[in-house]
């Protein structure tokens, strides 16, 4: 017996102060079928999330199949199928031609789940606008990193929807294997840190938004600093002043040098505009089809892999770390690199050659590197090899770390974790798990 939301013909309270004649109460109930409510009017679409709010608002618009019935005094009840929705919560207004309007005080949930979330360093996430989707589920939230498997296994043994913050946490099998109640792990963008067929082989759900056409503006427009603060040596210029000292060199002007984007996706698409704005020549090595794509922005493609390491005063790699991309940057692609020139990386650290880009930078080829992303993170080893380098300007993983970004992200992943509860997952990656 699915659960239904029916309406009847009365006045209700509580309800807006302002709440105009015809209004009627709406109320969760179980119905065997339509055919037992001989006077009922089916929706034809269901409703959709509505806000927690503490406001009356408008929140969705349905139509009827049965126009004359929903405007009539005569229809008693109407029935709609699949509400995700329990008790009383709610008034609607009847319109002409059918429009009802849906007015909901508080969100309730088809069925409250144990989320946890992960690796929340500044406990951010409860302080987003979004963070009010899972109002009703019972969240908890961890702001330090564990990569042990017995203190993950302990922290998730209740746990039913996983949150992840990127890459931050491995979810491995012998892991997945100890979280029985987990059914579901939202997050969003690439999954290279979860075993799929793990969670498949066990009945568990990974919905991950691929956010087709949405690049991460943050990301783009660190690696656009970090070029700044390489090439005019911001932050030891910074650290001398500090330090009692004065200027500590000379910088180089961007406009007019040549711009290197290292594979031509969303956010390397952004980038090159930037490069565009500063005056700078842009040439793109990638996929033949992204070569084309960047001809028709009016980029030059790179001759070759070769020249392009060997023409470009600064290459800034932007792709997603898969098989085909793990050490796509070679040794001997650095070593052609100019001495003047800098190699900016707020992708993936796995994109390098493993141990390439220290040596390099020792051997002189290329002179400069800004970077964002290591081989095992979090960093909180000074003696890291990069952090000890003159010639390396170095952050800590933020290039999507901004309030902006994560509202649009974790809207998306909480957007998950509600379509899932109501029984309707979204951006499965593995729906063999569905038939668990």
């Amino acid at each position: 017996m699915k659960p239904t939301m029916t309406i009847s013909r009365k006045r209700t309270s509580p309800g807006p102060a302002s709440a105009p004649a015809g209004t009627l109460r709406i109320s969760c109930a179980r119905a065997a079928a339509s055919s037992s409510v001989s006077a009922a009017t089916r929706f034809s679409t269901a409703i959709g999330s509505a806000p927690s709010a503490t406001s009356w608002r408008r929140t969705s618009t349905l139509w009827t199949n049965s126009p004359t019935a929903a405007r009539s005094a005569a229809a008693p009840v109407a029935i709609i199928p699949a509400c995700p929705w329990k008790g009383s919560a709610a008034v609607v207004t009847v319109r002409r031609r059918a429009r009802i309007f849906f007015f909901m005080r508080r969100r309730l949930h088809y069925a409250a789940m144990k989320i946890t979330i992960l690796d929340d360093y500044h406990d951010t996430l409860r302080t987003l606008k979004c963070f009010r989707k899972l109002d009703g589920h019972d969240v908890k939230i961890w702001n330090d990193h564990v990569q042990d498997t017995d203190q993950l296994a302990e922290r998730l043994k209740d746990t039913e929807a996983l949150v992840l913050i990127r890459e931050r946490t491995k979810i491995r099998a012998p892991l997945i294997e100890r979280v029985p109640k987990l059914k579901l792990i939202s997050q969003r963008s690439v999954y290279p840190h979860i075993d799929v067929d793990a969670l498949t082989r066990r009945g568990i759900v990974l919905s991950s938004s691929q956010h087709p056409g949405t690049p991460s503006y943050s990301t783009a427009e660190l690696t656009w600093g970090l070029i700044l603060a390489a090439v005019r040596e911001i932050p030891q210029q910074m650290a001398s002043l500090k330090g009692g000292g004065w200027q500590i060199g000379v910088g180089t002007t961007l406009r007019g040098k040549t711009l290197g984007i290292y594979g031509y996706g969303r956010i390397g698409e952004v980038v090159a505009s930037y490069g565009k704005a500063f005056g700078m020549n842009v040439q793109v090595w990638a996929r033949d089809a992204a070569r084309e794509k960047a001809r028709s922005h009016g980029y030059t493609p790179a001759k070759s892999k070769e020249a392009f390491f060997e023409e470009c005063d600064v290459i800034t790699l932007h792709m997603r770390l898969v098989d085909a991309t793990r050490g796509i940057v070679k040794a001997a692609d650095l070593a052609r690199m100019k001495p003047t020139a800098v190699i900016v990386n707020t992708s993936r650290a796995g994109l390098i050659e493993k141990n390439a880009l220290e040596n390099a930078l020792k051997a002189g080829r290329p002179g400069m590197a800004a970077v964002d992303v290591y081989e095992e993170e979090p960093v909180k080893n000074a003696d890291h090899p990069l952090l000890k380098m003159a010639n390396v300007v170095a952050t800590p993983h933020i290039g999507y770390v901004t309030r902006d970004e994560y509202e649009i992200q974790f809207s998306d992943i909480f957007d998950q974790i509600v379509a899932f509860a109501e029984g309707t997952p979204i951006n499965v990656i593995n729906p063999d798990a569905l038939k668990k």
